[in-house]
C-alpha cells in the first residue's frame, strides 16, 4: 500500500474518529442535562432514571455517534501506530470545547481556551510525523 494512500485513509478515519467521538460525547451530555441531576439513589428512582435515559433521543444519537467513533478507531489502529493515533486524536478536545460552547451554551474561560490551543499545537507536531513507523 502506498504511503500516500495510507495517509489519505488515515486522515479520513482520524477526522471521522475526532468528529463522531466529540459529537457523541456532547450529545450524551445534552441528553443527561435534559434528564437532570440524579439526587435519589433509591432503586425505584434509579429505575426511573434508567428509563428516562434510554428513551432519550440525544442519548441514542450519542451512542450511535460513539459507535461510529469506535469502528473508526479500531480501523485506524489496524494500520497506524498507537503512538500516532492517540495524540493526533486529541484535537477532539478542541472540538468538544467548541461544541460545548455552541450546543450546550457552556461558558469557556480564557485559561481553558489557552489549554485547548496548547493541545492543538501538540496535535500539529504529531501530525507532521509518519502515521506508521513499522513495516509488515
Amino acid at each position: 500500500m502506498s504511503s500516500r494512500h495510507l495517509d489519505k485513509k488515515t486522515y479520513v478515519l482520524l477526522a471521522s474518529m475526532v468528529f463522531f467521538g466529540s459529537f457523541g460525547n456532547v450529545l450524551l451530555s445534552k441528553g443527561m442535562k435534559q434528564i437532570g441531576e440524579i439526587l435519589d439513589p433509591s432503586p425505584m428512582a434509579l429505575v426511573s432514571v434508567f428509563v428516562k435515559t434510554f428513551t432519550n433521543g440525544f442519548i441514542w444519537l450519542g451512542i450511535s455517534s460513539l459507535l461510529v467513533f469506535f469502528v473508526s478507531y479500531l480501523l485506524l489502529l489496524s494500520w497506524a501506530d498507537f503512538s500516532y493515533v492517540q495524540p493526533a486524536s486529541a484535537i477532539g478536545y478542541a472540538l468538544v470545547a467548541v461544541l460545548g460552547y455552541f450546543m450546550l451554551g457552556e461558558s469557556i474561560s480564557l485559561t481553558r481556551w489557552a489549554g485547548v490551543l496548547t493541545i492543538c499545537a501538540g496535535v500539529a507536531l504529531v501530525g507532521r510525523t509518519e502515521p506508521r513507523t513499522t513495516g509488515d
